[in-house]
């Protein structure tokens, strides 16, 4: 193996840790940690849903995340290719939120999406989000009558690695 596919092998790890921090960042509604995750120039495209800077996507977010009564996202695939400080990639991914259906009851929403994006190397040695353009599969909403069992966020006070701490990445 050479030095370069060892320095991409890394690069690799870095970027789906770094897709895996976002599905933590918005499941557990950690800005902080969303924050860090995009290049200061970002995008996020998801859908009809929004399409800007990734800072106003955070901040839309924000926003929408009391109205969330649940939020779960689960990585399937990803590929990635690395080109020196740059890399892009596909992360199949299955999204589960439970939302208000504005008629005063809730909706459970499934959808099977797709992010294609861009990464990009940053002088702090941190692989982050430089374009995220989100594509739906399949989407399925349906009434909800499910029974949220755990409100409260246990693995904040559980762990004592700074990987699962909440807000900006202090990794090791």
């Amino acid at each position: 193996m050479s030095a370069q596919d060892l320095n991409n092998y890394f690069a690799k790890e870095a970027i789906r840790e770094l897709a895996l921090l976002y599905c933590r960042g918005v499941d557990r509604q950690d800005v902080g940690l969303l924050r860090d995750l995009y290049t200061e120039d970002a995008t996020d495209t998801h859908g009809d849903t929004f399409d800007g800077k990734a800072s106003d996507y955070v901040a839309f977010l924000e926003k929408s995340f009391p109205y969330m009564k649940y939020s779960g996202h689960h990585v399937c695939n990803h590929l990635i290719s690395v080109d020196g400080d740059t890399a892009e990639g596909e992360v199949y991914a299955l999204a589960y939120h439970i939302i208000p259906d504005g008629k005063g009851g809730e909706l459970e929403d499934f959808m099977c999406v797709r992010y294609l994006d861009r990464y990009r190397l940053c002088d702090d040695g941190k692989w982050r989000f430089a374009q995220r353009v989100v594509t739906y599969d399949l989407r399925k909403q349906t009434p909800s009558n499910g029974k949220i069992l755990n409100n409260e966020e246990p693995s904040w006070a559980y762990f004592q690695s700074a990987m699962f701490t909440k807000g900006a990445r202090g990794r090791n």
